[in-house]
């Protein structure tokens, strides 16, 4: 599942422009790599948000 799909599912993110922008913005790391918003996940991916 894409990245910015997982935070509007999951319900961390609220739409999915703000969780593409979020992303486009640097703020999220998967296995301490920044993320884009088309990055698959997978189970055992750590994700980490950078809240400003």
């Amino acid at each position: 599942m894409r990245l910015d799909k997982y935070l509007k599912v999951s319900r961390i993110i609220k739409r999915r422009t703000v969780a593409k922008e979020v992303c486009e913005s640097g703020r999220i790391n998967i296995n301490d790599k920044v993320a884009k918003p088309s990055t698959k996940i997978k189970e055992g991916d750590i994700i980490e948000i950078t809240i400003i």
